[in-house]
């Protein structure tokens, strides 16, 4: 079983313009949908990609879309007290400060540690 169907409505997308993506015909992407066709490792790297979720979530072996994104939400609000939204807008100086203060406290407990 697979997402792809599924993804491809959520987003409005063609089975042309999904095919072009992946310079095959129409009819494979249908093949892939009803799972007469199986994917190649290449094609599943290239969708999940394409559709912004994990491969896993592309072949239903999870139900999370992007694990390393919610990893992401939660540290940005639970670690460092703001929400993804308020994250999103600081400048990159300002998200490379907040990364470089997280690494410098990172390797002071590694100090300590020893």
């Amino acid at each position: 079983m697979n997402r792809l169907r599924f993804l491809r409505n959520e987003k409005g997308e063609s089975l042309e313009k999904v095919a072009k993506y992946l310079n095959v015909t129409m009819q494979t992407i249908s093949n892939y949908e009803t799972e007469k066709r199986d994917m190649t490792p290449d094609t599943i790297l290239k969708l999940a990609e394409y559709f912004g979720v994990s491969t896993d979530y592309l072949l239903c072996k999870s139900d999370i879309r992007n694990p390393g994104k919610q990893i992401d939400d939660v540290l940005n609000e639970a670690m460092i007290g703001m929400s993804k939204e308020e994250y999103d807008i600081l400048t990159e100086t300002q998200k490379k400060q907040i990364r470089d203060f997280a690494l410098f406290v990172k390797n002071q407990n590694e100090e300590y540690k020893k």
